[in-house]
């Protein structure tokens, strides 16, 4: 999720045009930062391509900008560690907040799937060549992007299946008795930092929210374990409540049937559990925050490099890398703990589970992104135990569907496509023999955008009720054919975020409360 630590005034136009990724062109001068690019893998019809950027100058960069052609008829898909924008065949690759400051010599990348044969032209990085030195210039290419669709087939060794993936029954579980109303709205309240969206009291959330997750519990170090969470200090946050006032609150939401949950990781929080004393503190961390502030769960969202897996770990059913395996105890033995009323939600990006049904982590021979489909163990290993999956149906690159068609976000087109692979299930990797069950619809929710400056992919009211409609009833799908039917438990409704929604005027709550409970 896109969760700026400091006050942007103009979020909307920065935030949400600044989808960047850099490249990296073989340096040409010496003293200034570079980036050059290299194809790891090639089948022809595509590849998958990184730029990585080194601050070869004197001073620390705080952020970069990598801006490139392609040639008419090759098109960007995935991408990953930046975020992009593009317009006819010019694509503009920005930072995440996790790598945008590079002390001199230091170094970071991105990567990106490319459909079609051609390769970058005309890099510059932060205005200036690639290579280091002036831009190039040679004109943007003034071709209009083909309107054809992009390829659908992957690379030969991951080709997803010209079939419809087999019916895999959902859990047989019953689903538990959480409190929560049959069609849920849940979003994010800033609480331990401020951005453009201001900051807001517990007292004064509005009832409407079902679910509150508590943004955010973030880690001593990446690889600690150790998760702390404060109040935004004053100085941040002036009409910052009192703690014991912000615990006060909380118990009055409950008492009203709310649940309050703290959110590990988002944008700045890496965690990684890379060993057993890690997920000890992860433990014992995350649980002293649930009883300091008698809350009734936990949120995992986990973004970046926080989850990966190692080469070789291909089968999600059995995992082996140690971050997953690490998360998995963890989140088994806090569900132990708390018991049956403990609520546990997941709000992963799109590239860590639905892109599984292409890539899953490096492939047979390893070149993929190792972190392509790294949540599915974790949502396969606890599928008994989670509350909700909400994905973050945002912030992402195009993604191929049941249909073996790419899907972009920004409509209800989307939403529909992302959530039924959750619904239907999926084979992994384009294996049919490797099938990633479906969740109960209960489990089942979508993430979206509360306003234009809360992330990029905002949909308005209608598209995203457009979508809902489509999922819960069968009507107005548009030209997608769900495959999982019509699921009328379906959950909800997420957004980042309530703080978001109150600057815009609360137009997601009120317009999608009212739709949820008209809802059978």
């Amino acid at each position: 999720m896109t969760r700026t630590r400091t006050l942007i005034t103009a979020l909307a136009a920065g935030v949400l045009a600044a989808t960047a990724a850099i490249w990296l062109a073989p340096a040409a001068s010496a003293a200034t930062p570079t980036a050059v690019f290299t194809k790891t893998s090639d089948w022809g019809s595509g590849w998958e391509g990184k730029y990585t950027i080194t601050n070869g100058g004197t001073s620390a960069i705080t952020s970069w900008t990598v801006v490139f052609d392609l040639p008419a008829g090759t098109t960007v898909g995935t991408y990953w560690d930046a975020l992009m924008t593009s317009s006819g065949q010019r694509y503009t690759f920005t930072n995440r907040s996790w790598n945008g400051t590079l002390a001199p010599g230091q170094s970071t990348s991105f990567g990106f799937l490319g459909n079609g044969s051609g390769s970058p032209l005309n890099c510059t990085l932060n205005g200036q060549s690639c290579g280091g030195g002036t831009p190039p210039t040679t004109a943007p290419p003034t071709t209009r992007p083909p309107t054809t669709a992009p390829p659908t087939t992957a690379p030969p060794t991951t080709r997803p299946p010209t079939t419809a993936p087999p019916t895999t029954q959902p859990p047989t579980t019953p689903p538990p008795n959480t409190g929560l109303p049959k069609h849920a709205l849940i979003g994010y309240l800033h609480s331990s930092f401020a951005n453009g969206s201001g900051y807001l009291r517990m007292a004064d959330v509005p009832a409407d929210w079902d679910i509150i997750n508590l943004a955010f519990g973030e880690p001593t170090s990446v690889t600690s374990g150790d998760i702390r969470f404060r109040l935004c200090p004053a100085t941040e946050c002036p009409g910052v409540e009192s703690e014991a006032e912000f615990i006060a609150a909380i118990r009055a939401k409950q008492q009203q049937g709310k649940k309050v949950l703290i959110s590990i990781g988002g944008q700045n929080g890496q965690v990684q559990l890379t060993t057993t004393a890690a997920r000890d503190a992860f433990v014992s961390s995350v649980s002293a925050i649930i009883d300091r502030y008698g809350l009734n769960g936990l949120d995992i969202d986990f973004e970046g490099h926080s989850l990966s897996l190692n080469t070789g770990d291909t089968d999600f059913r059995n995992p082996t890398t140690p971050v997953i395996v690490n998360l998995i105890s963890a989140l088994r033995t806090l569900k132990q703990r708390y018991g049956a009323g403990f609520v546990l939600t997941m709000a992963p990006e799109t590239f860590f589970v639905q892109l599984g049904y292409q890539f899953y982590g490096s492939g047979p021979w390893g070149g993929q992104d190792p972190r392509a489909g790294s949540y599915l163990p974790v949502i396969y290993a606890m599928r008994n135990d989670i509350t909700v999956l909400h994905v973050q149906d945002y912030n992402s690159g195009p993604i191929m569907g049941l249909d073996n068609q790419y899907h972009t976000m920004g409509g209800a087109d989307f939403h529909i496509a992302m959530t039924d692979m959750l619904l239907a299930g999926f084979p992994v990797a384009g294996n049919t023999a490797n099938v990633f069950p479906a969740l109960r619809e209960d489990q089942v929710a979508f993430g979206t955008p509360a306003a234009t400056s809360a992330g990029n992919g905002y949909v308005a009211p209608a598209g995203v009720q457009q979508a809902v409609n489509c999922l819960v009833r069968g009507q107005s799908c548009g030209s997608y054919t769900p495959r999982s039917g019509t699921n009328p438990n379906f959950r909800g409704l997420m957004t980042w975020s309530i703080n978001w929604d109150r600057f815009y005027g609360w137009e997601f709550r009120n317009s999608h409360r009212p739709f949820l409970n008209s809802l059978p």
